[in-house]
């Protein structure tokens, strides 16, 4: 028998809930996309000796994200969503602030990692929240929604950060993040009713805590879409990592990257209106595996082209501009589903669920993303190779899973 829906509070209408919900979602990606076209500047201020070890200013922040993700949902689970929320944005805050005051890498790269802490609880509660309140399909709709107004983040972050970084240098874009925590924090508190009721509220207790993580690991189910959520986050990530390398080393687009990484967002925000479109006829697990067997394709393609060096030198950068737009795109077809599906059976502990979920698939994609931006080489190879493994592994075990 289906759970049944805990009906939206009608104080904040939908519009305003989806839209409130895009920008606590958008402080990840503000968070890492901004920081792109600061790569440079950082590399040359605090490890000019070895200039790939700037892309973990990235990767730190995912790093912490990942195990801040363990935490925010047990305790919105016991203390409601609104207070995890705040508490988080007030951590990522101040940790933005220790960053504008950094005077090595390591100082810099703790930040950062105290930043994505921070940064977990706003992202992994506002998805509990949506599971509070819709489940199934039409969750994943709704997260779909959520995620075509996400997707506009990217394409002008980059442009954003390279217009502080012009006026005011890199450590001004740690500042734009204090003002999005105090925006987003802000409205949530002013607009948003909590979507836990104290009675729904399990207890805050090692006994408890054990006792719904065990239930979310033992999930076949959950097991199967972290995996695929993993392989998924890590080729984006890596994809992340060398985008601003290989833009502007790789191709030579350095002085157009935010105008080129723009058009890259938003041609593949396409993906989340097609999914919103599509998900209650089509189904989420049948878009999913058509997502991941497309890129299966077209980056096996791109491996062939590239590695064989088949391409002209007038289209490799158009075709790997458009092989990174396939990329973005099946993220915003896969996740909103992929989430949905992880979260179907576990709305009792949905807190757990979604911290689970998400610790385990942002960890892991770390550990994909983190050598493979490593391994940059001047080329696109290490990237191409490894988005094709990672397709390829997620569309195999997609077959597994089930919608219901």
């Amino acid at each position: 028998m289906p759970e049944p829906i805990i009906r939206p509070d009608r104080r904040q209408p939908l519009p305003e809930f989806i839209a409130m919900l895009a920008l606590i979602f958008a402080v990840i990606a503000f968070s890492i996309d901004s920081m792109l076209p600061a790569l440079p500047e950082i590399a040359a201020a605090l490890t000019p000796e070895s200039v790939n070890r700037a892309q973990l200013v990235l990767t730190s922040f995912v790093g912490g994200l990942g195990l801040g993700l363990l935490v925010g949902g047990p305790l919105s689970d016991a203390l409601g969503r609104k207070p995890v929320i705040l508490a988080g944005f007030l951590i990522y805050a101040l940790a933005a602030v220790a960053a504008i005051f950094a005077d090595s890498l390591e100082w810099l790269l703790a930040a950062r990692f105290v930043q994505g802490l921070g940064a977990a609880a706003p992202r992994i509660v506002a998805l509990a929240m949506v599971r509070d309140l819709y489940q199934g399909r039409e969750m994943a709709r709704i997260t779909s929604f959520v995620m075509m107004i996400f997707i506009l983040v990217p394409a002008v972050a980059p442009s954003i950060g390279a217009v502080i970084i012009h006026f005011v240098g890199w450590r001004g874009v740690f500042g734009s993040f204090v003002v999005l925590a105090l925006v987003g924090g802000s409205w949530l508190q002013l607009r948003r009713p909590e979507t836990l009721p104290v009675a729904a509220r399990r207890p805050l207790s090692l006994g408890s805590l054990a006792a719904a993580a065990r239930e979310v690991l033992a999930d076949r189910q959950v097991q199967l879409v972290t995996l695929v959520m993993t392989l998924g986050f890590g080729q984006m990530f890596a994809l992340l990592s060398s985008a601003q390398q290989l833009f502007v080393e790789t191709y030579g687009k350095g002085a157009e990257f935010p105008l080129w990484f723009a058009g890259m967002a938003l041609l593949s925000g396409s993906g989340t209106v097609l999914n919103a479109r599509y998900v209650l006829r089509l189904g989420m697990r049948r878009i999913v595996v058509m997502a991941y067997w497309m890129q299966v394709v077209v980056s096996g393609v791109m491996v062939v082209l590239v590695f064989g060096d088949l391409l002209p030198e007038p289209l490799r950068f158009p075709a790997f501009f458009l092989w990174a737009v396939s990329v973005f795109f099946m993220a915003g077809v896969t996740f909103g589903n992929l989430n949905a599906m992880a979260l179907q059976r576990m709305g009792h502990v949905a807190g757990m669920a979604a911290s689970v979920v998400g610790a385990l698939s942002t960890l892991g994609a770390v550990v994909i993303a983190a050598p493979v931006g490593l391994l940059y080489d001047g080329s696109a190879r290490p990237i191409l190779l490894a988005t094709l493994i990672c397709s390829g592994l997620a569309a195999v075990l997609m077959r597994r899973v089930h919608e219901g």
